[in-house]
């Protein structure tokens, strides 16, 4: 990963990136699961991101119970891409706290 005009690069193959002004937010080895919902359908449940900013935490209560989520936006364009898991309050759902969801809808895969 390099810095490009102060924004993290990810040299390698299988990036994905944000689907409206593609910088970049992901690498595919983050990827801890592809079978989460997000707001818009599919999303993947990673554990990094990169050229994000992390909205106000708010309480959510998702399919999974209730959450303490923020919002993450592209660093770049501000579009929202997902979210963070702040807190879970379940205590199954633990694993959560700290990984983002990036939402398919919102993402586009680069060097496949």
């Amino acid at each position: 990963m390099g810095e490009v005009d102060g924004l993290a690069h990810h040299a390698g193959p299988r990036i994905y990136s944000c689907c409206n002004c593609r910088c970049h937010v992901s690498d595919h080895d983050d990827i801890i699961s592809k079978c989460f919902q997000g707001r818009n359908g599919r999303a993947y449940l990673v554990a990094n991101v990169v050229n994000v900013s992390v909205g106000p935490k708010e309480d959510r209560h998702l399919m999974t119970g209730m959450h303490t989520v923020a919002d993450i936006h592209c660093f770049q364009c501000q579009e929202v891409l997902g979210w963070k898991y702040e807190k879970a309050f379940e205590e199954s759902q633990k694993y959560k706290e700290g990984k983002f969801i990036l939402e398919k809808a919102k993402v586009m895969k680069e060097n496949w």
